[in-house]
């Protein structure tokens, strides 16, 4: 039985590179798009790295200048004192012990959660629950800080996360199929150079060995390495 329906297939057929030059890669990102509905595009990446050893865990954010096209739903855990800044500067819940208790019940209806540090010992409680689904607050993803107003008003404009899967994998959202060229090419050159810029000084051997970019659900135009880091200085 097939795997993909005609539509991917066609789009599929378009790629006959073994890699495509990032101009080239973009060009052909909105052409291999298959939804009805404006797909959102992707960049994955393999990096040489353990993620095992503590010094090559990749894990940073990034602000990227045109964001990703998606409303970000944040929660913040913030006292009492702070929940109506933290509301203002957009996030859909803010509090302590009344959101612990609305997670503990079931509810993960958001995207990232942001923490003051002194909030982080409550949270405690729920980190299980929050940590499976990727949510918990770290200190090296930017989302655990005093300065909760202004990393809020980043998020919704597109500061997303960067860092590695257990083998060594980064999935990310550089925007939407709709974007103008330029502002996508941007936004990808951001992750890039973002990913460069954090290359463990120990690690030995390749450190970017691979690149595709993607739409929701379209096939993988793989990008030349050269062409991506050229760019990207």
């Amino acid at each position: 039985m097939s795997k993909h329906g005609k539509k991917y297939k066609e789009a599929a057929s378009l790629i006959q590179e073994e890699a495509y030059s990032l101009d080239g890669a973009l060009e052909l990102l909105k052409k291999t798009s298959v939804t009805k509905f404006d797909s959102s595009c992707e960049v994955h990446m393999n990096l040489g790295v353990d993620p095992k050893q503590a010094d090559q865990n990749i894990r940073t954010s990034v602000n990227l200048p045109h964001g990703t096209g998606k409303d970000v739903k944040v929660v913040a855990f913030v006292g009492d004192e702070n929940i109506k800044a933290a509301k203002a500067a957009g996030a859909i819940e803010a509090g302590t012990e009344d959101l612990i208790e609305k997670i503990e019940k079931g509810w993960v209806d958001f995207d990232v959660a942001v923490a003051t540090p002194d909030q982080m010992r409550s949270i405690g409680k729920i980190a299980k629950t929050l940590g499976q689904k990727g949510l918990m607050p770290n200190p090296k993803a930017g989302t655990v800080t005093p300065d909760f107003a202004k990393t809020i008003e980043e998020l919704k404009k597109g500061k997303v996360e960067v860092r590695v899967d257990k083998n060594g994998n980064l999935h990310l959202t550089f925007g939407k199929v709709s974007f103008d060229d330029a502002n996508l090419r941007e936004n990808l050159l951001t992750i890039v150079r973002a990913v460069l810029e954090i290359k463990p000084s120990t690690l030995k051997g390749s450190y970017l060995k691979s690149m595709t970019i993607t739409t929701s659900m379209g096939p993988g135009v793989p990008v030349e390495l050269s062409s991506a880091t050229e760019e990207a200085k």
